[in-house]
């Protein structure tokens, strides 16, 4: 197992559910943050970072916080510009808040190809389009993000210039469902209901 450190990807303003905290927006009565943390396996918890650009102190509750290096909300990249300038382990994987059941096992099949001897980024893919927020970079990559975001390019196409491989994970069971809108959630909750 590669040494890796995990970044929840909490910054972002959520305009479409009424610019509440997606993370701490609940679930079942759990908050969204909680769901996210218990879809991790427990070597990926171990060196766990949340970036979010409000309400700090509730979000220490369950990890070390930061927040991005611009204010308001710079989107995606910048959360990942953030955590990769603060962490210590030669790598580290990132995933967004709003994805309460991704798919078991992605964690481990991007720590694996990782540690194959290819030791670039790597980011998901189901089986229709790239799952950005789900990626795994070397630590080395923080200057190139920070230059990245400074010349306002996305995820995407940051990824594509560093040279990210896209790993096919739509064999994976599970969800990459991401909960934007208060009936996402509603939706979500009648499945889970459905599953119980």
């Amino acid at each position: 197992m590669i040494d890796v450190s995990t970044a929840i990807l909490a910054g972002g303003a959520a305009t479409r559910l009424g610019g509440i905290d997606k993370g701490l927006a609940l679930l079942q009565g759990r908050p969204l943050i909680e769901w996210v943390i218990d879809a991790l396996p427990a070597e990926c918890r171990q060196r766990l970072l949340i970036v979010a650009n409000r309400n700090v102190e509730q979000y220490l509750a369950w990890a070390p916080t930061i927040s991005d290096a611009q204010s308001g909300f710079a989107g995606p990249l910048a959360g990942i510009a953030a955590a990769l300038a603060y962490c210590t382990t030669p790598w580290l994987l990132t995933l967004p808040v709003d994805c309460p059941r991704p798919p078991a096992g992605f964690a481990e099949r991007l720590l694996h190809e990782a540690g194959g001897g290819n030791h670039g980024p790597v980011v998901a893919r189901d089986n229709c389009r790239r799952q950005p927020l789900f990626a795994l970079y070397p630590r080395e990559l923080a200057t190139s993000a920070k230059q990245a975001l400074d010349i306002g390019l996305g995820v995407t196409r940051w990824q594509e210039s560093i040279g990210a491989r896209v790993i096919d994970l739509s064999d994976l069971c599970g969800e990459w469902t991401n909960l934007n809108t208060a009936e996402d959630f509603a939706g979500f909750e009648g499945q889970l209901r459905v599953q119980a």
